[in-house]
């Protein structure tokens, strides 16, 4: 006997098909609730399948974003040995059957079989902690893209209300820059005031210099000069304007907030140190690399983590005919796709990594063009990334 329960996750129900063995479906299919009373029943579903087998089954089911978090976590406290799987490899076993059939119920039975079918790693206590990193890291990004949005909402405001405010601080988002705006957001409230009252407001909203708070006024004196109109014609832009900017300054404490707790849960794992030893590699890409590939014992050859990331060639032949111009796969992670792209750039920008600097230049020199090249230090990054993980070494540039 190998029992195990094929699951098929929606959202707020799953399709249940248990398998006492090979070929041998043991009732019908089960449906329930993803609340309380649901997972019980699945409880009991799945203790009468122990009962008629006398081993504990196994769970299978798909990675299905949020949906699955309730069950995932219900298996984990009652010590069931769950698999998820890429929604790709059911995907493809599907297209194995000739009648071309989608239900959850066939699902859930797909799945089933799939287990007999396939060499399938179960999920570990340590995938916990990654996956945890990796809802923060996606979280970060999230909120950065909707931060991003937001301040080109805010430039496109203040250009109709106050356009030479740029340049008077260093950094138009800072807190100062931004708290200062929200007291005066026109040139003339900045006029109406003594170049002594500006100052001081400045040093109290910085906490700097009065030298520096007075050069700072200087110019916002002289911005306020130069704007082309005094008051808005459009009062409501003001309104905008105050909205954006609270807008902003949560996004810039949520976003701290968050980098905090990734270095936390990044600083406990070994890894975390040892994949910065490769120049272009920091913290918060570190932490995203680590978060996406999860354990690195689920590849057992780097080419597999190159497939993971979608950095693999495609390949198309038919008959006579072989493509000789192939795009990169693009499947797999999306997310560690960037990361790792982003890191090539970090260490061929003032030659940080030599090593990379050397390969590059190689494949510019063999005619390759510059997309190209990049996409080739990116296979080779991730070999690099592979073995440190492995082998937990530092990275060597000699």
């Amino acid at each position: 006997m190998n029992p195990v329960i094929g699951l098929d996750i929606s959202k707020g129900e799953s399709h249940a098909q248990a398998f006492s063995n090979r070929g041998m479906p043991h009732g019908k299919i089960f449906r329930f609730g993803h609340d309380l009373e649901g997972l019980m029943s699945f409880l009991r579903y799945a203790q009468e399948l122990e009962f008629f087998t006398g081993l504990r089954p196994a769970v299978v089911l798909e990675a299905t974003g949020h949906y699955h978090s309730p069950v995932v976590q219900f298996l984990d406290e009652h010590q069931y040995l769950y698999i998820v799987i890429n929604p790709l490899i059911s995907h493809q076993a599907k297209k194995t059957n000739l009648r071309k059939v989608k239900t959850d119920i066939a699902d859930a039975y797909q799945l089933g079989e799939l287990f007999y079918k396939e060499e399938l790693e179960p999920y570990k206590k340590r995938g916990q902690y990654l996956m945890n990193l990796r809802y923060l890291t996606r979280q970060h990004e999230s909120l950065t893209d909707m931060y991003v949005q937001a301040k080109l909402q805010f430039q496109a405001v203040l250009d109709q209300v106050f356009p030479e405010y740029h340049g008077v601080f260093g950094d138009l988002y800072s807190k100062v820059s931004l708290r200062f705006l929200t007291l005066h957001s026109t040139s003339q409230s900045v006029l109406v005031r003594s170049l002594k009252d500006i100052t001081a407001t400045i040093q109290c909203l910085a906490g700097r210099s009065s030298t520096w708070a007075l050069e700072r006024a200087q110019k916002l004196m002289a911005a306020a000069e130069r704007n082309p109109f005094k008051e808005t014609a459009f009062p409501s832009h003001l309104i905008s304007l105050e909205l954006l900017i609270n807008l902003l300054l949560q996004y810039q404490e949520h976003l701290a907030n968050l980098d905090q707790s990734i270095d936390a849960l990044a600083e406990e794992l070994q890894e975390y140190d040892l994949i910065q030893s490769i120049p272009g590699i920091g913290t918060k890409i570190a932490a995203t690399i680590l978060a996406e590939i999860g354990e690195i014992d689920r590849f057992d050859h780097a080419k597999k983590l190159v497939a993971f990331a979608g950095i693999d060639p495609s390949v198309f032949s038919s008959g006579k005919f072989t493509a000789t111009r192939n795009t990169i796969t693009k499947r797999g992670s999306r997310r560690l796709r960037t990361a790792l792209y982003q890191a090539v750039r970090c260490g061929l920008r003032s030659s940080r990594n030599q090593k990379l600097r050397a390969y590059y230049e190689k494949k510019r020199a063999e005619g390759k063009p510059f997309k190209v090249a990049v996409i080739a230090c990116v296979n080779k990054l991730i070999h690099w990334v592979y073995a440190i993980l492995t082998k937990k070494e530092a990275f060597r540039l000699s």
